[in-house]
């Protein structure tokens, strides 16, 4: 690979505090409208606001002055992050102000809820990220000119919708399996828009401080300035870019202050500085010095979770893929909505902790959910967020009240035969699943039970879905008398693999009482009968 010559290094720090969701009940819907847990909130960000972001920015801050222009950082701060130094700890957003200010601080563009609204509608893509771009602007005093996506998650795609909104430079993971034999510390660019270029992660320099710093076992432990500028120096002959990406609350909240942890930060500047031949730069500052050496194909979506480098961490199992679809399945009527509150949890529901925490992963990966999980399992987090989101949808049909009450009914007995029909092929799944059990080898048997129980969640959620309609095609029904004027409702009929006539079945309700009678059997001697 050639080499102009220059060799920069970046540091990059991801400040993220998730909103917590409170405990919220099945009976809780359509009572209780407030899913958040500020107590848990309040708590987790004043304490990690003392033990990491007032103490390492004042670090950051000396560390500025003390080398005069030659010590530069980037921040990647989510809008979820500020709104709760806002609310919670105003004196982290004015020292992050006052980083600012020194001009030798980036702070990065993304997703205004930390979301993966990117997998799903570049629409609310962009929405977001215009909602963060203002934001930032507003409370750090500076408009982002690179990006980072939630997770780092990239593609092909989303870094053409990236260069299309103006931005010169986007990071991600120089994951292993879509570098081949190419190295991450060299500059790229977007193979399907050469505008943007590409800045690739160096994980094992990023870990060895995130993940490794504070492990007795590890072979290199204890971690230094100088042994650190000395692995840096060692690349230098075959590297032109270094990206050090990290956690912000590496430093002293994953890392104890005890660790030594802000002693190595506030010596690891001076140490690169005198000796390497990296000088430190920011994302938007590289964009503009360095040349991409070639393009960086990715076609499906990486990231840097898990040792997978994908976005399994996020859409990895049935409760996952069921979760976020039926979230952005709501996204026409939020956004046609005009309720303040509405859009504003419609932000946070979005947060990609949320999926996080559904994760059913095993061994290292598993461990990391666990550690970041607040939930007793992914199946507690399962239900605990469809019972918010079910609420959420409730609310938000009550901003578009259907004068049409015999197309209301019709839609709720709908829904009806969907959930059944769900809940049927859910149910043939599952006992596939247990028969299979009995043939497959010991160790196999845990992943098997655990996808069973997954789908047996989901049939639980249809199955409540599936009596709110019921009860609310049934309030309908009692208020409009079953007519609207003059004419009889028609309701929908639930397809079946024989033809039936439809004089022999005139609603729903046959259909219902005949498989409350038992077997299919059952319904076939009714219907002759009578």
């Amino acid at each position: 690979m050639r080499s102009n010559g220059k060799k920069a290094i970046c540091f990059y720090f991801q400040v993220h505090q998730p909103f917590r969701l409170k405990r919220y009940r099945f009976f809780d819907l359509g009572h209780d409208h407030y899913y958040y847990d500020d107590f848990s909130n309040e708590s987790i960000m004043r304490k990690v606001a003392a033990k990491c972001y007032l103490p390492a920015n004042k670090i950051i801050l000396d560390l500025i002055e003390k080398h005069k222009g030659k010590f530069k950082v980037t921040f990647s701060i989510t809008g979820i992050a500020i709104n709760q130094f806002r609310l919670y700890a105003p004196e982290v957003l004015e020292s992050f102000r006052n980083l600012a200010e020194t001009g030798m601080v980036e702070f990065l563009a993304e997703t205004n809820s930390h979301s993966l609204a990117s997998l799903k509608s570049r629409s609310e893509f962009e929405h977001q990220v215009n909602l963060h771009k203002e934001m930032v602007k507003k409370y750090l005093g500076v408009e982002p000119t690179s990006f980072r996506n939630t997770e780092l998650i990239y593609s092909d795609e989303i870094g053409s919708w990236v260069a299309d909104m103006g931005y010169k430079a986007m990071l991600t993971e120089g994951a292993k399996h879509i570098l081949g034999w190419k190295s991450p510390n060299f500059l790229y660019c977007n193979a399907m828009n050469p505008r943007l270029k590409v800045l690739l992660r160096n994980f094992v320099l990023s870990d060895d401080i995130a993940f490794r710093f504070s492990n007795k076992e590890w072979i290199a432990w204890p971690l230094t300035a100088d042994k650190y500028a000395g692995w840096i120096n060692k690349l230098a002959p075959s590297s032109e870019l270094l990206n050090i990406f990290l956690d912000y609350e590496t430093f002293g909240e994953h890392n104890w202050k005890e660790s030594g942890i802000f002693d190595f930060l506030a010596h690891m500047p001076g140490a690169i500085l005198k000796k390497t031949p990296f000088k430190f730069m920011t994302a938007s500052e590289v964009a503009d010095k360095l040349q991409p050496v070639s393009a960086m194909n990715i076609q499906n979506p990486i990231s840097w979770a898990d040792e997978e480098r994908d976005i399994t961490a996020w859409l990895g199992n049935e409760l996952q893929a069921a979760a976020l679809e039926k979230l952005y399945s709501l996204s026409r009527k939020v956004n046609r909505c005009d309720d303040d509150h509405l859009k504003k949890d419609w932000e946070y529901l979005q947060s990609s902790d949320h999926f996080y925490y559904m994760a059913t992963k095993f061994f290292s990966d598993g461990a990391v959910h666990a550690y970041f999980n607040p939930y007793e399992s992914p199946y507690d987090a399962f239900m605990n967020y469809m019972n918010v989101l079910s609420d959420f949808e409730i609310r938000l049909r009550r901003c578009f009240p259907d004068t049409a009450e015999q197309d209301q009914i019709f839609k709720l007995g709908t829904q009806v035969i969907e959930k059944d029909m769900v809940i049927e092929k859910q149910s043939e799944e599952i006992e596939k699943l247990k028969r299979k059990v009995s043939r497959i080898k010991p160790a196999v048997k845990p992943a098997v039970k655990k996808l069973t129980k997954a789908s047996e969640l989901i049939i639980e959620w249809n199955r409540s879905e599936k009596k709110a309609a019921e009860k609310s095609s049934a309030t309908v029904k009692k208020r409009s008398g079953k007519t609207t004027s003059g004419k009889v409702i028609e309701e929908p009929v639930r397809k079946t693999k024989e033809k039936v006539p439809s004089k022999k079945i005139s609603s729903t309700k046959k259909i219902t009482a005949a498989k409350k009678t038992g077997t299919k059997a059952k319904v076939t001697r009714q219907k002759k009968s009578k």
